[in-house]
């Protein structure tokens, strides 16, 4: 069951991709939505809107916003459709994109004939906040000489716009553009499928790296196979038969208090020893010495050190990075004072990508 409300717009905090950030006065409550402008129109000051309200009322993790379904106020208006690739399909907010892909794409030639990323080195996350030390590690072990691409699959949020980070990461220069696939939307490109997305990114945008990673939110059900960050392992299989690289970005915390995500977490462990098929490389953060222990002692147990390439690396000076450009991340609430761990994981897989594309880019130098 959907959960509403119906409110007055009080004021407009921002507008970003496609998104604009809320106000609603409902009742007693002031309330903070989010309204996807493609979806259901621009709203203003003094509009009546309907909201959903079911992640809010259920303390989901959505950043304790509402979102519009409906402005009572702005007349219906025809929406420009674009493309024949329909996003949210079967539902009431169905609408059309341009896929990269199809024929109506200026792209669609150099798709027909894209079959393999040429040893383009893929970071694949399990969650979003993962997304920041790994692209900051990216720039400052490149010094900035690399085209990073984010592919957004559509396990968790899927409307871009829902994202702060990641138009702060742009604007930052530390992104290049951003490639949505599968039923998420609102990137630079769409794509159809995550294989896909990776042949845009390396053959259409150019990219020397490209990082995959669901949107905002995660699912977790305390079993070993019911969390959204599963289609990590998904997309470093794709990375491995697409003959690019797979980088593994370790979900690691010695803050959280679930004992099955203290150190490296029970989804990481899950990716890695049951769901890839491929080798992967999985960079280690360094830590102070009984912490190292731990951590290359769970990849041990779990068959992850025999299996994939493990590597100890320091990627630190990404967080130097994000702080200089004022760049505020958090998992589970938790700032980067208050986990480190979990970020210094992220950079360090950040810091070995790099390292690739400085090989990569050596050799097609002397090729």
């Amino acid at each position: 069951m959907i959960s509403k409300a119906i409110g007055t717009v009080t004021e407009v905090r921002q507008t970003r991709a496609g998104v604009q950030e809320l106000v609603v006065q409902s009742g007693e409550e002031v309330r903070l939505a989010l309204n996807h402008v493609n979806l259901t129109g621009m709203a203003d000051v003094g509009d009546a809107v309907v909201l959903n309200t079911t992640a809010t009322e259920l303390d989901l993790g959505s950043g304790g916003y509402d979102f519009v379904i409906h402005n009572l106020t702005r007349p219906l208006e025809p929406t420009p459709m674009d493309g024949h690739i329909v996003r949210l399909r079967y539902t009431p907010m169905q609408h059309t994109v341009l896929a990269v892909e199809e024929p109506a794409s200026p792209h669609h030639e150099v798709m027909q004939s894209a079959s393999s990323l040429h040893g383009m080195p893929v970071v694949c996350c399990g969650l979003h906040s993962q997304i920041a030390p790994v692209a900051a590690a990216l720039h400052h072990y490149t010094g900035g000489k690399c085209q990073v691409v984010y592919v957004m699959t559509d396990s968790a949020s899927l409307a871009l716009g829902v994202s702060r980070m990641v138009p702060a990461l742009s604007e930052a220069g530390l992104l290049h553009g951003v490639i949505t696939v599968g039923q998420a939307y609102g990137g630079d490109i769409e794509a159809v499928n995550v294989y896909s997305g990776l042949l845009a990114a390396r053959h259409v945008m150019g990219a020397d790296v490209a990082i995959v990673s669901q949107g905002v939110g995660n699912t977790g059900t305390a079993t070993a196979f019911g969390f959204s960050g599963i289609d990590q392992g998904i997309a470093l299989n794709a990375v491995a038969s697409l003959e690019g690289i797979p980088v593994a970005c370790l979900r690691l915390s010695f803050a959280d208090p679930r004992p099955r995500h203290y150190r490296v977490s029970h989804h990481t462990l899950t990716v890695l020893s049951k769901v890839t098929l491929a080798r992967c490389h999985v960079p280690v953060p360094e830590l102070n010495p009984p912490r190292l222990w731990e951590v290359l002692g769970q990849l041990e147990e779990h068959g992850i050190a025999a299996k994939h390439l493990v590597r100890v690396l320091d990627g630190s000076a990404a967080l130097d990075v994000l702080r200089k450009h004022h760049i505020h991340v958090t998992t589970m609430g938790r700032s980067v004072l208050e986990d480190r761990e979990y970020f210094l994981a992220a950079a360090a897989a950040g810091a070995h990508a790099a390292e690739l594309v400085s090989t990569t880019q050596t050799m097609r130098q002397v090729g």
